[in-house]
């Protein structure tokens, strides 16, 4: 398979999607089930590793803010050799009444049919320690 030559579009694409349906309440929320893999994913958040579609939204869905708004500074992508999108997202995050924290997110896409699931999502909130 080759590059994705429209990588960058299908980057800040899925980004758009993404956080759209995680801002919000966590009715929305629960749709993003819909971008992970049964099997095939896997989320690294805040250093815990966790496998697969029911693992990933048990972590989104116990999360402990009731209300979350991502504020995106930066989208970058490129195309992975198997047609896939690496995808990283600088941006701040705000949720309930605490202050804006910085974070990274580093997602892999992988191509699927005529979309994409996510194989790879890393979270981090920029904490200098």
């Amino acid at each position: 398979m080759a590059l994705n030559p429209n990588y960058e579009q299908i980057g800040k694409g899925f980004v758009q999607q993404y956080y759209g349906l995680f801002d919000g309440d966590r009715s929305t929320r629960t749709n993003l089930v819909n971008f992970y893999s049964e099997t095939k994913s896997l989320m690294t958040f805040e250093g815990q590793q966790i496998m697969g579609r029911v693992k990933i939204m048990e972590k989104l869905q116990g999360l402990t803010f009731t209300n979350i708004q991502h504020s995106i500074s930066a989208v970058d992508a490129q195309p992975t050799f198997d047609g896939g999108v690496l995808v990283m997202v600088l941006g701040q995050l705000k949720t309930d009444e605490d202050p804006p924290h910085t974070f990274n997110q580093v997602f892999v896409l992988k191509p699927l049919g005529d979309s994409f699931y996510i194989e790879h999502d890393i979270f981090r909130l920029a904490f200098h320690v």
